[in-house]
């Protein structure tokens, strides 16, 4: 085929298209990007709010797609990011260089199979939660009326995928209508195979030169060993400051007595009675062991404990090898129970998995070189006590290193990446090799050692900027005066100087708080005080009060976490952040701190190297709501003193975009009050 333009014309095509400006950031990460992917060196670019990464990535990412032929995957954490590159920028995009690279390029998304309506469960009649569980009256009522739009939509959807129904059901619900990759019965043996969302959307992204799917699916394709993602030789991951958590998650599993007594009731009428009552035993067993446990992570399987595990494990083979898969036919009677016995099975294996798992996750003496976290968990859902017992990985590094970086040329960007001025914070996390030889142990990060073939991974990174002028259109504003917090809840000074803040900027506040506790706190405190609305997180949905916040500019909004990556609200509406303290993991989190402590005992500082770069990380995420465009001007408020007197202050300052600071709450106040004044 013919020599295809180079990057930088592609590009300058691309927006004058789009009817957008060039960029010198996105012009020179689109460069980095398109050089990383010719000579296969992993990269990782921040690119801050503004840049215009998306374009900076799939234009060479199209580039080489069309050029080889091969499939390239773009992979992000978040739903809405997903939304814009497959409804807004690709389509565009496609249709601004189809003359350019000599025809239209093709793109597709791909989620994990529970997230398509499964049309054989939509059409059997064996219903997906045994009735046992069935109790609450209300519970049943709405499920029914969920269920039966669900059907509804059946009929209508083009592509079964949740996320397009409006609005949306309950996970209970949706439950009832999909099936996981264990569950599902598989094309040949299904018969709607043929029709199946989930393999429609499989075969097109097979077709596509660019297919658009999410973390948790990356790292199921990564760990599962079994092939969910076309074949393809380079990888974007967009929003990469997640990745670790959402591996993380994808990885972690849980053993309560409910779900094994919700494997046993599954089992009921397909095997034995006699295993059906040895798992109802484990499961009572595992319930009542459980109950006089203690919620907190195990140094060691306590005593008492090891027995019924071993219960739990033999039970679950037993039930295994009695549900043996048996051939399906394409008779409907048998088809359904070919389903059922899938299913079955799929919760049987997840059991005895998880058994084995925890019984030999101590099997290694050394704590810090153990695959697994394990802690005892004790949720409450409507007032009842729920027990779990959870196993997480230490360390992701190890895996990312192997699955991912090892099999493709992996692009990785966000708008925060530097930690402490470093990109070797994340890098570490992710696998690879540190860049600063300053780092003692370039390997002590999130409980992981060095990659023992750290010279053969090539990677490089850059820090392309950001449009803003952030020195003169933001303010960093550390209320040094105030003592430090506690843990007692939102000090009287606080709340006086959340005030004082938020009726200079005449509301037009976005309060990010390190708990719900203190994010109700705030609200119902500031509600009496202020002349102007106050919403906050769990009023209404997240969406819904982002949509309210950005409309009225004199309205403010309260929440916790996920607001601080989560809000997007240029303009005059948002011309404050204040954020009550410095996000620090919970002291008793057990996961981080065991991440904490495998740092530690290798001689390195745990916690600067977990609890400093998770609050790093955070602040940087949550400073950067305040702007989202050329004409925004504000002020960050971090309420925390110990940003400006503890020793690692500088360091959590380091991750931040470039402010104009001050400690001097009338210089704040001033200004936030002229902000409001042209304003309006």
């Amino acid at each position: 085929m013919p020599e295809l333009p180079a990057v930088p014309d592609l590009l300058a095509t691309a927006v004058q298209a789009l009817g957008g400006k060039e960029r010198v950031g996105q012009v020179t990460m689109a460069t980095a990007v398109d050089h990383a992917i010719d000579t296969k060196e992993h990269l990782a670019v921040q690119a801050g709010t503004g840049t215009g990464k998306s374009l900076a990535y799939l234009v060479p990412s199209l580039r080489h797609a069309v050029r080889t032929g091969r499939t390239v995957v773009v992979s992000t954490a978040t739903i809405a990011l997903q939304r814009q590159l497959v409804d807004r920028d690709l389509p565009r995009l496609s249709e601004a260089l189809s003359k350019p690279l000599g025809r239209a390029a093709k793109f597709a998304i791909l989620k994990g199979r529970n997230n398509y309506l499964c049309l054989n469960k939509i059409n059997s009649v064996i219903p997906d939660e045994p009735e046992a569980e069935l109790f609450d009256a209300f519970a049943i009522s709405r499920l029914g009326r969920e269920v039966q739009r669900l059907n509804e939509w059946a009929s209508d959807t083009e592509t079964g995928d949740r996320d397009e129904l409006v609005p949306g059901v309950t996970d209970r619900a949706w439950k009832q209508v999909s099936v996981s990759s264990r569950e599902c019965l598989g094309k040949s043996r299904c018969p709607f195979g043929q029709d199946c969302f989930a393999e429609r959307a499989r075969a097109e992204s097979a077709q596509a030169d660019v297919v658009v799917t999410n973390h948790a699916l990356l790292a199921i394709d990564a760990i599962s060993g079994i092939q969910v993602l076309p074949e393809h030789d380079v990888v974007v991951i967009d929003e990469a400051h997640e990745l670790v958590d959402r591996v993380t998650g994808v990885a972690t599993a849980e053993l309560a007595s409910t779900a094994i007594s919700a494997a046993a009731r599954r089992c009921a009428k397909l095997i034995d009675e006699k295993e059906v009552d040895r798992l109802e035993g484990a499961a009572e067993a595992w319930h009542d062991v459980l109950d006089e446990l203690p919620a907190a992570r195990w140094e060691r399987i306590p005593d008492g404990v090891a027995p019924v595990l071993a219960l739990i494990r033999d039970a679950a083979w037993n039930a295994r090898t009695a549900l043996a898969p048996q051939g399906g036919t394409t008779q409907q009677g048998d088809v359904e129970t070919a389903a059922a016995r899938t299913q079955a099975l799929a919760a049987i294996d997840e059991i005895h998995d998880s058994a084995v798992r925890a019984l030999t996750a101590f099997d290694e003496p050394d704590p810090a070189k153990r695959h697994d976290v394990i802690w005892l968990s004790a949720d409450e859902m409507r007032g009842v006590a729920r027990r779990s017992l959870r196993m997480a990985p230490l360390s992701v590094g190890g895996l990312l290193r192997s699955r991912l970086f090892g099999t493709a040329t992996v692009v990785l960007t966000s708008a925060t990446l530097q930690i402490g001025g470093s990109f070797d914070g994340l890098a570490i996390t992710w696998g690879l090799p540190a860049q600063s030889s300053s780092q003692s142990d370039p390997g002590m990060a999130n409980g992981a050692e060095a990659p023992a073939d750290a010279d053969k991974v090539r990677w490089s990174s850059l820090d392309v900027g950001s449009p803003f002028d952030h020195a003169k259109s933001g303010i960093l504003y550390v209320a040094k005066h105030l003592p430090p917090p506690g843990r007692d809840g939102l000090a009287p000074a606080y709340l006086d100087e959340i005030e004082r803040l938020i009726k200079a900027a005449g509301g037009r506040t976005l309060g990010l708080f390190s708990s719900m506790r203190a994010a109700k706190a705030a609200t119902e405190a500031l509600r009496e005080r202020l002349d102007t609305p106050v919403l906050c997180q769990g009023d209404d949905s997240t969406g819904a009060l982002v949509r309210k916040f950005a409309d009225d500019p004199e309205t403010s909004l309260f929440g916790t976490l996920s607001l601080w990556q989560g809000v997007d609200v240029p303009g005059p509406s948002l011309s404050l952040v204040i954020l009550d303290r410095i996000p620090f993991p919970r002291p008793d989190d057990p996961l981080l701190t065991a991440r904490q402590r495998a740092v530690e005992s290798r001689g390195g500082n745990g916690f600067m190297a977990i609890a400093a770069n998770h609050a790093a990380l955070l602040l940087a995420q949550g400073t950067g709501r305040l702007l989202r465009s050329v004409d925004d001007r504000g002020v960050v408020a971090i309420l925390d003193s110990r940003l400006a007197t503890a020793r690692y202050g500088g360091y959590l300052r380091a991750s931040l975009p470039p402010y104009w600071e001050t400690a001097d709450p009338e210089v704040v106040v001033k200004a936030l009050k002229r902000l409001t004044e042209n304003a309006v």
